[in-house]
C-alpha cells in the first residue's frame, strides 16, 4: 500500500471516528472514548507504517499489532474494515452474537494478531511476538497500543524490564494517555508520575508527542524507523484527549464505556465532520 499523506489521514481518522460512534450507537454497548482518542495513532499505524496484507492476514512477513486496551476495539475494527480485512457490512453486526467483532479482539475476526482484553497484559504479548520474530530473523515489527490506566499494572513493568533485556527495536509502545480510566482521573485512582521517565528508566527511547496530532505522529513513526536496528524498544507517550472530537465526550469519564442515543449519535456526527 502507497503511504497516504497526512492530509488523507485526518480524513481517515475522521471517518474512523464516525463509523465508532454509529457502530457503538447500533450495538448499544461499548466504549467511545478510547476509541475516540486512539483513533489518529490507529490510522497512522495501518494506512502510514504497517506492513500489511488484507489478502493474506496470516502473512508471516507482516507487522504485528497488538490492542492491549482491549475494550477500545471499535476503531480497530473499523481500521480493518477500511482496510480491507473484511467488508464494511460487518461492522454493522459488532457485540451481535455469531459476530466476528466481538466486545473484545479474538481470533475470529482477520487481522487480528492476538485476542486482548485483561488489562496489562497487551505488552507482555507484544515482547512475546516481538522476540519470536528476533528469533525467526524477520525484519516485521510489533506495534502495541497501551491505555494509560493499565501502566498501573505491574505486568507492563516486567514486560518492559523483558524489551529492554532482548533489546528489542522491533518493538513500539504507544501509551494513550488521555488521563481517564473507568473510574475516574488516573492520578487519582494510582498516579503514574511521569511515564516517560519511567519507559527511560526500564531502558526505552521515549518520544512524548500530541497524540491527536498527524503530523507529530508521522514524524515520530518516521524518525523511529529511520534508526533502524538501534538494540532499543521504543515508546511514544500520546497525550491525547478521551472522547476527541465529540464535543460532549471530550474529557469526560462518563463515556468510557456508554454507547450513544439516537440524538446524541446525530451530534457525535456533526462534531466529527465539522470539527467542532
Amino acid at each position: 500500500m502507497e503511504k497516504k499523506s497526512v492530509e488523507e489521514l485526518k480524513e481517515i481518522a475522521k471517518d474512523l471516528r464516525k463509523k465508532v460512534v454509529t457502530i457503538l450507537y447500533e450495538a448499544g454497548s461499548g466504549h467511545p472514548g478510547g476509541s475516540l482518542s486512539a483513533a489518529d495513532f490507529v490510522t497512522a499505524c495501518y494506512f502510514y507504517e504497517m506492513n500489511v496484507d488484507p489478502k493474506n492476514p496470516k502473512w508471516a512477513e507482516r507487522d504485528r499489532f497488538v490492542l492491549s486496551k482491549g475494550h477500545v476495539c471499535p476503531v480497530l475494527y473499523a481500521a480493518l474494515s477500511t482496510r480491507g480485512f473484511f467488508p464494511e457490512e460487518t461492522l454493522h453486526t459488532l457485540r451481535k452474537e455469531g459476530s466476528p467483532l466481538q466486545g473484545h479482539p479474538n481470533f475470529n475476526c482477520p487481522g487480528i494478531d492476538i485476542p486482548t482484553g485483561s488489562l496489562g497484559q497487551g505488552l507482555a504479548c507484544a515482547v512475546g511476538m516481538a522476540i519470536g520474530l528476533k528469533y525467526d530473523k524477520k525484519n516485521s515489527r510489533v506495534f502495541a497500543v497501551l491505555g494509560d490506566g493499565e501502566c498501573q499494572e505491574g505486568e507492563i513493568w516486567e514486560a518492559a524490564q523483558t524489551a529492554n533485556k532482548y533489546k528489542l527495536d522491533n518493538l513500539i509502545a504507544f501509551v494513550d494517555k488521555n488521563n481517564l480510566q473507568i473510574d475516574g482521573p488516573t492520578d487519582e485512582v494510582m498516579p503514574l508520575l511521569n511515564l516517560g521517565e519511567k519507559f527511560k528508566a526500564f531502558g526505552f527511547e521515549v518520544y512524548d508527542i500530541d497524540g491527536n496530532d498527524m503530523n507529530q505522529i508521522v514524524q515520530t513513526l518516521d524518525e523511529i524507523r529511520g534508526k533502524g536496528q538501534n538494540q532499543k524498544p521504543k515508546c511514544i507517550i500520546g497525550r491525547t484527549i478521551k472522547g476527541k472530537g465529540v464535543s460532549f465526550m471530550e474529557n469526560q469519564v462518563g463515556w468510557h464505556g456508554v454507547a450513544p442515543k439516537k440524538d446524541e449519535l446525530e451530534r457525535a456526527l456533526k462534531d466529527i465532520e465539522e470539527g467542532f
